[in-house]
Formats: structure tokens, C-alpha cells, sequence
């Protein structure tokens, strides 16, 4: 059995969380490599089958909570919901009820209502009579419904009768089929056998039908929820356990008698229970109705919950609530989001669902209770609310914890001083950019491979252009330690003893610069982002090692720097090829080849390359993938050096179409080369999926351009570049603004 307690979840990456997920389990490969690829699981064609006058898709978080153990089976629960601190507040309750076993749960019968109703009766008890003797006349009529409901275990259990009086006085007879529908919801399949029997249930009563509906109060599908946690755990640093386990107690008692209370109470309640509904693709307004109904049983408007003191002392709780979901049907056929929530569930039946709605929405009112019991639920909101004013306000990705951090300091978490931090940080960055030439101790060219990546490794030439101006560093002394920062990633490090990468590279170019003895602070500007095949170690070294020459007052030729760049590059990458840092260095477009003997020529190119590049949400690790790529090669040399031969061919090609402005020769050849990527394994279904997404709207080719693994795409665009910018942004992939000309 696969443990749900995974902690430090939250810290992780989102790439890091599905690849954990995967690692214990709990993901299929497949759900893993959708989600890691941020497949858009409902179109808009999709969606427009599902619902009328369709205009997009409108998304919602998709989140888990770990630790969760009911009836003796872990669990991780799938949560589709916006609100903040709800999923922090499951996981967190999930993990203190460990230790006393989790949640018992018990659904004792799971039956679905149909509704027929008769008026126009001249004796109600009559009908009544008449329609208990036709009982297992009707019954048969309903399971002759839907035969295959009757081979897996289900269908109608019983037919109840009663008489109801209307507002005008007169009388109606209401007649119930208690129907078990399966592993299904089963509205629609409760609903058809209303329809098919409801003209004979007239017949029996000499009566006209009104209504033939399921009902959404499914008081035949109560289950019932209990959790014990110990009072020692309760306690926080200014309250005793027994304190918190009291006010929870009281605030509980509340809700029982305050239907105003109650309210919000249950709506708690429902936090954690429509999360984990939509998320399955249950319909979490028939779960809604059906619960607030079932709380106003008895005449007035009451918790759903009791929380009490145990005869150890602990704090006990029990939910009852009516439930019933279905893991088959639906829209799961068309929402494959919610085949994975039912996947990352681990239930087996609709009953163990319903088990684990009940549970979550206990552990969700225990979490809510206690935060009103001890810090207010405030407390628990105030990070999480900052997060989402600051995205709301425009914070970028680069700024954003940054931001969050100076609103949470301010005490002020409102939307106007959110706006006010951004605009200060804007002003910030735009001071940063504005730096005249003056300020810029040394810059440096990105890189975009168009043709012979992984080739170029084994000595054949790739075609590369540059992104100019990529790299900015001002180099200044500094009082203390040598420091470098780069502002656009948030990292800060000291060139110390430290066996980090940035460390040891800063440590190897002040070396090969003859500068140890000083100490400076070097401060870098990208607009590369990391681990996106676009270049960027080797474009910071260069970076820096101008910088650290013009600031020091060093004479170094781009010779040295090449030199000194591809040092650096072994201890990034391990085996480079080169092109990185001669790309960087040089900064024109080039047919690359290092064979032994380093070669490299200028391509020129006649005018602006119409390219977009096309963000994906994985970054590709370089060492690791060329590692891959040499075991495999290792095991089938002469088929990989022939694909190699046939990339470089298409480098050589390639290099003269671009020179010769034959725009659909060089994007054919960039098309044949994601094919041959895609056959020595460095390609992925979300790379995969962005190279069908530019072509189909526009692109002359498309490619991964880089490692692979992740990182980017590169597409040739002319003409295009917007519509093939927007089809990737809507299906949420970014793109990295570029100059408007690629120097030649």
C-alpha cells in the first residue's frame, strides 16, 4: 500500500510534486507526463459538445492534500478548488489524525431516489393500496429498464408510497423508487426508469403524472464519519491542548442551535467535500443541495458535524451527511482531469468515494474550527491571500515571493498596497534597464539552435543564431566577500568554498582571470530563462568575464573568453559541444562544428528571422540528457551515428537555406529534424504537443531547440508569429519576447 504522508509537499516544484507523485505510485506514467506536460484536458471543441453557446474554458487550481487514512487505506485526496488555505488545512488535519488510525467511515446502503407524482387522485389511499400490491409488478418494470444495472449488482430495491397535500389543499401521491445505481451516480439512468413506469403508476392510481425526477436528498445514502484526535496535539504556544479541544467543542455546540452559524459552519464543511467532487467530475451542486436539505431535517437549519470530548479526554468528531457520487459515467469520458483525480484517489468503488468525501469534509471543519479556535481563520489566509493579490496586481514571476514577502511585512494585505509594492518594483526593474552603456560592464548573446542538436556533440555541425544582448553584468568592488547576483532569479550567493555550481564557476573565472584576491560584486541581468536549452550558463560566464575584464581593466580578446567559457561549461554540462559559449561570444548566426578542430563560420542572414520562441513548463537538466543519449548510442552506435550523419546534413543544408532566404526549405528541414530528436529520445509529449501547435497555425517548422527534455521550442514563423504566439499562450505555454532582429 502506497503512503499518503508525503511531507514538505508544498515546497516542491509543480514538476517535482507530479514526478514524487509518480515516484510512490500514486501517478500513472502516463497521468504524469499529461500533467507535467500542462496538457489542457477540456478544449473548447470539448466543451462545446458538453454545454451550449460555448466561448472557452474557464480553470480552477488543481491541487492535492496527502496524509489522508480512512478505514484503514491511505489515501491522497484530488482537490479542484480557488479558495486559499483549503488544501494547507486537509493535508494538515489529514496528518494530526494519523495518529489515532485516520477515519472510520461507514455507508451502511447507497440508494438514489426516483420521484413520480400523481395528482388528480379521488382517494389517495386508494392509489396508496392499490400501488403496494403492484409493488414487484413495478419493480420488475424498473429493472426491466436497464438489464446490465440488474448484472453488476444493482437496481431497484424497493418502491415506497405516500401522500402529500399541496398548498391549495388538495392531495397528491408521491411514490419513491430506491434505486442502486452502481458504482454510477446514476441521474440519468434513475431518471429513465421514472420515465418508462410512470405511465402505469397513472394507470394504478386512475391519476395524471406531474413529476418523474430523481431526487437530490439521497437520505437512502447517508454516511457516517468519525475521527478522534488527541488532546496533547491540539496545543498551540499560548493555548493548552484542552483549551483548543473546548472552544472547538463550543463552537460546534453553536452551530448545532444558530442556523446563521450553521451556515457557514456546513458551507466549511462543503469547502473540502465540492473540491474533491469537482475534481472527480461529480456534480458537487446535486452533493450541495442534498446536504444543506439533509442539515434542515429536523425542521430548523443545523451542523452537519458534532465534536465532543471523548472518555480519554481527546476531541472526537462525527459527520452524517448524504452522499452519492459516481466513478463511472458522467463526464468523465470527455474530462480526462477527472480520471486522474479518481486515479490520485485510490478508491475502488463509489462507496469508498463517499467514504473519503465524508472524511475530507470532517477534516476540513476540524481545520476551519480549529483556526477560529486559536489564531482566527485569518491567520491561515493572510500568505496565501498575498499571493493572490500580488498575481492580481501583475507581480511578475521573477518578483512575485518578493512582493508577497513585502505585503505580508506591511500588515496591510489589501489590494491597493499590493498595487503599490509592484509599481515600486517596477520602477525598480525599469531604473535596471535603463542603465546606460556606462553601467554594463559586459554582455553576451543567447542562444537558439535551429539545426544539429545532440549531433554536434559527436563532431557534426549545427546551425545556431543568436539572442542579442541577452546578458547584462555591472562588476563593481565590494567591502566584504565576492557576491554575485542575479536579480531575474532571486539568487544570491557568496564565492566561498561552497561546491555549488555558480560558486565553483565564479571561483574558476576569477582564477583564470587573476583576480582572487579581490573582492567584487557582480551583478547579473538575463532575460534568459533557466534550464530552457536557451543558452544561459554559457551566456552569463561570458557575461561575467567581460564584465570582471572591463571593471579590472583587464585586456582579454573573445579568444580567452571562448576559452574560458567552455571551461566553465564542463562543470555545468560535462561534455559540451561548444556552441554555447562560441555563440554567446560571438554573437552572429553560425554553422558550428567541432570535429577535434574548432570551426565555426558566419551565416548571413538578410533579414530578420520570423521566429517564436515557445516556453514549456519542464526544464531540461543538459548533463543528464546528453548522458542518455551516450548510453543509448553506446548500445546501438552505427544507428545513432547515422541519425547524427543525417542531422548534420541537415545543419550544412539548413545554413544555406537560411543564407539564401529559402524560408520553407529551412523549415522543412527543422520539421525533419524534431522527427529524428523525437527518435533518439531527447523530445517529450509537451515539447511534442507545442511543435503541433505552432505548425497547425502557421509555422513553416517547429522544434525542440536545445537538450531537450523540457525547455523550449523554436518556430518559423514568417507571417505567423502572432497567431502561433497566441495559440501557445492559450494553451498555456509562454513565450520569450525577443528583439525584433536576430544579428547577423
Amino acid at each position: 500500500m502506497n503512503n499518503s504522508r508525503i511531507k514538505g509537499l508544498y515546497r516542491l516544484t509543480v514538476g517535482d510534486r507530479i514526478r514524487e507523485l509518480e515516484k510512490r505510485g500514486w501517478l500513472t506514467p502516463l497521468a504524469a507526463q499529461e500533467l507535467l506536460a500542462g496538457r489542457q484536458f477540456v478544449t473548447v471543441n470539448a466543451a462545446d459538445k458538453m454545454i451550449e453557446n460555448v466561448l472557452g474554458v474557464f480553470g480552477l487550481p488543481f491541487g492535492i492534500a496527502p496524509n489522508f487514512i480512512v478505514n484503514g487505506k491511505e489515501h491522497i485526496v484530488p482537490l479542484v478548488v480557488e479558495e486559499p488555505s483549503i488544501v494547507a488545512g486537509l493535508s494538515a488535519a489529514a496528518a494530526l489524525a494519523r495518529a489515532t488510525g485516520g477515519f472510520a467511515a461507514i455507508l451502511e446502503e447507497s440508494l438514489l431516489a426516483g420521484q413520480i407524482y400523481v395528482t388528480g387522485v379521488r382517494d389517495p389511499q386508494v392509489a396508496i393500496g392499490a400501488l403496494r400490491s403492484a409493488h414487484d409488478e413495478l419493480q420488475a418494470a424498473g429493472n426491466a429498464i436497464h438489464p446490465r444495472l440488474i448484472e453488476r449488482g444493482g437496481g431497484v430495491r424497493r418502491i415506497e408510497v405516500r401522500a402529500i397535500e399541496l398548498p391549495d389543499g388538495s392531495a397528491a401521491v408521491a411514490l419513491h423508487l430506491l434505486v442502486d445505481t452502481g458504482d454510477a451516480m446514476g441521474a440519468n439512468l434513475v431518471n429513465s426508469i421514472c420515465e418508462a413506469i410512470a405511465p402505469r403508476v397513472a394507470e394504478i392510481c386512475d391519476g395524471e403524472i406531474a413529476l418523474r425526477i430523481l431526487s437530490n436528498l439521497v437520505d437512502q445514502s447517508v454516511c457516517t464519519t468519525r475521527v478522534r484526535y488527541p488532546v496533547d496535539a491540539l496545543a498551540t504556544d499560548s493555548l493548552s491542548g484542552i483549551d483548543v479541544r473546548d472552544r472547538i467543542v463550543l463552537a460546534n455546540d453553536i452551530a448545532l442551535v444558530d442556523p446563521h452559524r450553521a451556515a457557514t459552519h456546513n458551507k466549511g464543511i462543503m469547502n473540502g467535500i465540492d473540491a474533491l467532487a469537482i475534481a472527480t467530475g461529480n456534480d458537487w451542486r446535486a452533493i450541495e443541495a442534498g446536504a444543506h436539505a439533509y442539515a434542515a431535517k429536523h425542521g430548523r437549519y443545523s451542523a452537519l458535524t458534532r465534536w465532543f470530548v471523548t472518555g480519554e479526554g481527546d476531541l472526537g468528531g462525527e459527520i452524517s451527511i448524504p452522499l452519492k457520487p459516481g466513478i463511472v459515467g458522467g463526464t468523465l469520458a470527455v474530462n480526462r482531469a477527472a480520471a486522474i483525480g479518481l486515479e490520485i484517489a485510490a478508491v475502488d468503488s463509489a462507496r469508498e468515494l463517499a467514504e473519503l468525501m465524508a472524511a475530507v469534509g470532517l477534516a476540513q471543519n476540524f481545520a476551519a474550527l480549529k483556526a477560529l479556535a486559536t489564531n482566527g481563520i485569518q491567520h491561515g489566509h493572510m500568505r496565501l491571500h498575498a499571493r493572490g493579490l500580488a498575481a492580481a496586481a501583475g507581480a511578475s514571476d521573477a518578483d512575485i515571493d518578493a512582493v508577497v514577502d513585502a505585503l505580508v511585512s506591511s500588515g496591510e494585505i489589501k489590494d491597493w498596497k499590493a498595487a503599490e509594492i509592484v509599481a515600486r518594483f517596477g520602477e525598480y526593474d525599469a531604473a535596471e534597464s535603463n542603465a546606460t552603456d556606462s553601467d554594463i560592464d559586459g554582455s553576451s548573446a543567447g542562444k537558439i539552435i535551429l539545426l544539429g542538436e545532440h549531433a554536434v556533440v559527436y563532431g557534426y555541425p549545427a546551425l545556431a543564431i543568436p539572442i542579442p544582448n541577452a546578458v547584462r553584468v555591472a562588476v563593481s568592488d565590494s567591502d566584504a566577500h565576492s557576491t554575485v547576483h542575479f536579480r531575474e532569479w532571486h539568487i544570491k550567493t557568496a564565492v566561498s568554498a561552497a561546491d555549488d555550481i555558480i560558486s565553483r564557476t565564479a571561483r574558476l573565472i576569477m582564477k583564470r582571470l587573476d583576480v582572487e584576491a579581490r573582492s567584487l560584486h557582480i551583478e547579473v541581468s538575463t532575460s534568459l530563462p533557466r534550464g530552457m536549452g536557451l543558452g544561459s550558463s554559457a551566456a552569463i560566464v561570458v557575461a561575467i568575464v567581460r564584465g570582471i575584464a572591463t571593471h579590472c581593466a583587464l585586456q582579454i580578446d573573445d579568444t580567452t573568453v571562448n576559452a574560458i567559457a567552455f571551461e566553465c561549461e564542463l562543470i555545468a554540462h560535462g561534455t559540451p559541444s561548444g556552441v554555447d559559449n562560441t555563440l554567446s561570444c560571438y554573437g552572429h548566426a553560425m554553422l558550428f562544428q567541432n570535429s577535434g578542430e574548432l570551426k565555426f563560420s558566419a551565416v548571413n542572414v538578410a533579414s530578420p528571422l520570423p521566429i517564436v520562441i515557445g516556453l514549456s513548463h519542464q526544464r531540461g537538466a543538459t548533463h543528464d540528457l546528453v548522458a542518455g543519449v551516450r548510453e543509448r548510442r553506446e548500445q546501438s552506435p552505427s544507428q545513432f551515428d547515422a541519425v547524427f550523419a543525417q542531422i548534420g546534413a541537415l545543419s550544412e543544408a539548413g545554413s544555406a537555406a537560411l543564407e539564401a532566404g529559402r524560408l520553407e526549405e529551412l523549415g522543412a528541414l527543422m520539421n525533419v529534424n524534431q522527427g529524428l530528436l523525437n527518435a533518439i529520445g531527447v523530445s517529450t509529449p509537451e515539447l511534442e504537443q507545442m511543435v503541433v501547435i505552432a505548425r497547425e497555425n502557421g509555422a513553416l517548422g517547429a522544434k525542440l531547440t536545445g537538450a531537450g527534455g523540457g525547455g523550449a521550442i523554436v518556430a518559423l514563423c514568417p507571417g505567423a508569429q502572432d497567431p502561433v504566439t497566441s495559440a501557445l499562450n492559450l494553451a498555456g505555454f509562454k513565450t520569450l519576447p525577443l528583439p525584433n532582429e536576430q544579428e547577423a
